[in-house]
């Protein structure tokens, strides 16, 4: 006589989600299920208006942009300011446009890495990061044209502390990397039109 043995599954209660490390994680699950079901409203248009203030100074404001099905504005108007620094014949009022460049590109896997470490529920304890990019000024100064006027290489370090093991925070980071809209655009490029008027 032969023993029978039986196995019982029980299904894996799915985890619910919960805000995490300041992400309102369950909006941003159903921002992602809305999306998902209605790809329209992803189509998002950012907007910045700029302002010369004087020699290299000038000035941007953001104030609205238009993506979910209709118009957006910020609960206030944004403005960030840019200049040279003294050795490059400015007046050092504000970073230079490409320090702004490595700031978006920190600020977008940063908040990458909070959102996606929020979904997978492991909680941050630290993020910071360093971003340098190496430029040879002869491009923008007209003295070369056998260098390229922007960067030619970025590098970005991520340090990372959470309740995860370190192979699992490489992986969000990366994740966040792979997702990023800023990264994308810098090894991807994009078209840019440029119109001048009077």
């Amino acid at each position: 006589m032969s023993a029978t043995t039986m196995t019982i599954e029980v299904p894996r209660q799915k985890r619910v989600p919960v805000p995490l490390n300041g992400i309102n994680t369950p909006g941003l699950f159903a921002t992602i299920d809305v999306v998902r079901n209605q790809p329209q409203l992803g189509n998002f248009q950012f907007r910045a208006k700029g302002e010369w203030l004087g020699g290299t100074h000038m000035k941007t404001t953001m104030a609205d942009f238009s993506g979910a099905g209709g118009e957006h504005s910020h609960k206030a108007a944004f403005t960030a300011t840019a200049d040279h620094p003294t050795v490059l014949c400015g007046a050092d009022n504000a970073p230079t446009p490409v320090e702004y460049l490595l700031h978006a590109l920190a600020a977008c896997v940063t908040a990458g890495t909070a959102n996606i470490a929020a979904a997978r529920g492991v909680t941050l304890h630290a993020v910071t990061s360093s971003v340098e990019g190496d430029m040879d000024l002869r491009g923008i100064l007209g003295l070369s044209d056998q260098v390229r006027n922007g960067f030619s290489a970025i590098r970005l370090r991520i340090f990372i502390k959470g309740d995860a093991t370190p192979d699992k925070l490489r992986q969000i980071v990366q994740q966040a990397c792979d997702r990023s809209a800023v990264l994308d655009v810098l090894r991807n490029g994009v078209s840019v039109n440029v119109e001048a008027t009077g």
